[in-house]
């Protein structure tokens, strides 16, 4: 079946089950952002394949609203269709919300598969509809009706993460997790976030590609621990460093009816942004739920000194993987043949000979030319560009080790370029680096440092429509919040987090125009601690990756003083630490790239 093809199928079952409009988020049973092949039902009844998204399908309209990286790709991905793109945080778009509010008849009914809408999104949901007398009903996944052909839940082997590389063991973070518990007077945590639980657990796997996490739900109490996960994924290493806690293990599915058991004594803490709506509707009504942030997120965002070691170690590992690329590109355009397609399965050739890695962090993203401004597009074999001697090629990639997860972009000049292909890359260098320079007091979130990156693009009167950073975990998902750099506030993400010492977050400016180009600069930071004084405690960030920006590409009349001498100062750390693992030909081609300027 095609797009159209399954929207009437979808609406022939919502007749039948006298539903009026049907949600299906991008999100599995456990909020999260990358999700299985089993889970990807907007995908599949859209045909857009970006990360974020919700479809809403009525009995005579669809539509798929998804934010600015995707306007570009969803539009083509969508035409033909009958699904409407509404873009997000756009004048005069409504909301999903509001949406719903004017297009569900008064006493009508909101479906969706309970099990991938986050408990705080059907709360806020039920609120608002009630107003209009409109019912919802979360226990038909419709979408399964319409999928014949459905993967499978995934099967893959867990893993143990060693404490080499953690630097703290499970027991210790199980104490931690429990004296949270009692500060907030709750016996009950219940997790359900994937990331949440193998940072807890120190144990790793491959449910989610590019996201090393198993399918897997927790419940802790201050007495016992329950893991409920396909027990034939976990090897003996890890049921050994279970046994220490007694964990109980369950089948994955019976969350579902072992927290209905939960007597009413007791008091739950789950965060509502995270739990689905069916495991929170589950809990019986007369049992106290204190619904907060799960403290997991906030331990797991601050790395400790063993992880930060392993990360800049995993950095230098990527850096080597990034600059042998980039020098043969360089020295093979013209002469070869290289597409976007070709040229990302080299990156990640080139990073599978280095030590520890063990799959890419996500989705690389290469775009040569206009495909660029698409900020996540993904070539395909019906749209993969010939890379040729002009213009720029923007890569977007990242890389699993067992000491760490890494995320770097670099645009690449293959040849001539113009006046303004130049001032624009030599603007979204200057704004990584207006960032990667400031000190700041302690106290300051992302939204306080955005512009510092951001107001040089916005004096050429040019926005980039996403954040410009975000947290990154260790051995885990590439997003994490809650640290982040972004200008606009979102009651709804968590980038609003001090920026503590030992969080890592990327800084990765951009320009996108539209049919022509794109331009991104990525590198990651980690936040330390500098002198504390009268004024009091002062921060500043620690620059961990390392490989050249194309000098190609920067025009140094356009730059300051110190921006010139940051630069300067970056490519001499690139050439020291990259150097020595290279060949003689990719070292003196090195030194020319990270020469001074």
């Amino acid at each position: 079946m095609n797009v159209k093809d399954r929207v009437i199928k979808l609406r022939e079952l919502m007749k039948e089950k006298n539903i009026d409009a049907y949600i299906i988020p991008s999100s599995d049973s456990h909020q999260s952002e990358y999700v299985g092949d089993y889970f990807k039902s907007r995908e599949f009844i859209s045909g857009f394949t970006g990360s974020a998204g919700t479809v809403i399908v009525t009995q005579d309209d669809a539509g798929l609203w998804t934010d600015g990286r995707y306007f570009i790709q969803a539009e083509a991905q969508l035409e033909g269709s009958t699904v409407r793109l509404f873009k997000m945080a756009q004048e005069g778009v409504p909301t999903t919300a509001e949406y719903l509010y004017e297009n569900i008849p008064e006493g009508g009914t909101l479906g969706f598969d309970g099990r991938v809408i986050s408990a705080k999104e059907g709360e806020s949901l039920s609120d608002k509809l009630a107003e209009r007398g409109i019912k919802i009903e979360y226990e038909y996944d419709l979408i399964d009706k319409v999928w014949v052909d459905r993967p499978a839940l995934s099967e893959s082997k867990a893993f143990l993460l060693d404490v080499k590389y953690t630097g703290e063991s499970f027991s210790s973070k199980l104490t931690r997790v429990r004296e949270k518990m009692k500060e907030e007077n709750t016996t009950y945590h219940v997790i359900t976030s994937l990331d949440d639980i193998a940072w807890l657990f120190n144990i790793r796997g491959g449910d989610v590609e590019y996201s090393p996490v198993v399918l897997s739900y927790s419940v802790v109490t201050l007495n016992d621990v329950y893991l409920f996960v396909d027990e034939s994924k976990l090897n003996d290493a890890i049921n050994a460093e279970l046994a220490k806690e007694n964990v109980n293990i369950k089948p994955y599915n019976d969350i579902y009816e072992f927290v209905k058991g939960i007597d009413s004594s007791e008091r739950v803490l789950l965060d509502g942004g995270k739990i689905n709506y069916a495991v929170y509707n589950n809990i019986p009504e007369d049992v106290e739920k204190v619904d907060k942030t799960n403290p997991v997120l906030f331990f797991k965002a601050v790395k400790n000194k063993v992880e930060l070691e392993n990360i800049r170690n995993s950095h230098i590992k990527d850096g080597v993987a990034f600059t042998k690329f980039m020098y043969w590109v360089k020295n093979n355009i013209g002469k070869i043949e290289i597409s976007e397609m070709s040229a990302s399965q080299k990156l990640e050739d080139l990073r599978k000979e280095q030590d520890g890695f063990f799959e890419p962090s996500f989705d690389t993203i290469a775009g040569y030319k206009d495909h660029a401004a698409m900020m996540h597009y993904s070539a395909t074999p019906e749209t993969d560009y010939k890379l040729e001697a002009e213009g720029m090629f923007l890569i977007d990639s990242g890389g699993q080790y067992y000491d760490g997860t890494t995320d770097i972009t670099r645009t690449l000049v293959l040849g001539p370029i113009s006046d303004e292909h130049k001032l624009h890359f030599t603007s979204v260098a200057r704004s990584m680096i207006s960032l990667s320079r400031v000190k700041f007091l302690y106290g300051c979130i992302g939204y306080n440092l955005d512009v510092l990156s951001r107001g040089i693009i916005w004096q050429m009167g040019i926005d980039y429509q996403c954040g410009t950073g975000h947290g990154v975990g260790f051995v885990l998902n590439v997003h994490e919040s809650p640290n982040g750099f972004r200008w606009k506030v979102n009651p709804d993400r968590f980038e609003t987090a001090v920026l503590e010492e030992g969080m890592v977050t990327t800084n990765e400016p951009g320009i996108y125009i539209e049919g022509s180009h794109g331009i991104r600069t990525e590198n990651e930071l980690v936040t330390r601690k500098v002198e504390k004084n009268m004024y009091g405690q002062f921060m500043d960030f620690e620059v961990v990756t390392f490989a050249p920006i194309d000098l190609d590409g920067i025009v140094p009349e356009l730059m300051t003083y110190e921006e010139k001498d940051y630069l300067n100062w970056y490519h001499g750390q690139v050439f020291e630490k990259i150097s020595p693992h290279l060949t003689n030909e990719e070292r003196e081609w090195l030194k020319e790239y990270t020469r001074a300027i």
